[in-house]
């Protein structure tokens, strides 16, 4: 069973699931199935870090550079609010994990500002400026709707 999920991942999870619905426990790969379902969960945090990492950016990028404000950032802004909120609905859990998302996103937003644009990303602030009720608020920033 080991070298199924080795040689045909797809095959060992058709097999694990079939394996669960017989109720055939002792033949489950448990080892693998528990790294597996694990791995799940950490997907849906990366995926948080990412959208929150991609929203703070533009948000650094509309707030630093006014004269080169878009319709598409506009827009980036307001889809990544949208995911992240779908994806926490989805996974309530998720909630507990917002602050440390938030901080670690920052990292990933000042890549984007520095890939992005001329500015320095070492001139912007050490730690995230704004605050998880700021990132998500649609009314922020305040001229949001200007474009």
């Amino acid at each position: 069973m080991t070298n199924l999920y080795t040689t045909d991942f797809y095959g060992w999870t058709q097999e694990q699931v079939n394996l669960l619905r017989l109720r055939k426990l002792d033949s489950i790969d448990i080892n693998n199935l528990i790294e597996e379902i694990e791995s799940l969960g950490k997907q849906q945090q990366q995926e948080l870090k990412n959208r929150f990492g991609v929203l703070i950016g533009h948000l650094l990028k509309w707030q630093y550079q006014p004269n080169r404000r878009s319709k598409n950032w506009k827009y980036t802004i307001q889809e990544q609010r949208l995911q992240i909120i779908d994806l926490i609905e989805q996974n309530p859990s998720l909630k507990s994990y917002r602050e440390e998302a938030i901080s670690k996103a920052y990292q990933l937003g000042l890549f984007l500002v520095g890939r992005e644009t001329p500015i320095n990303p070492k001139t912007l602030p050490k730690q995230c400026p704004y605050s998880f009720e700021q990132i998500m608020d649609i009314s922020f920033p305040d001229d949001l709707e200007s474009i």
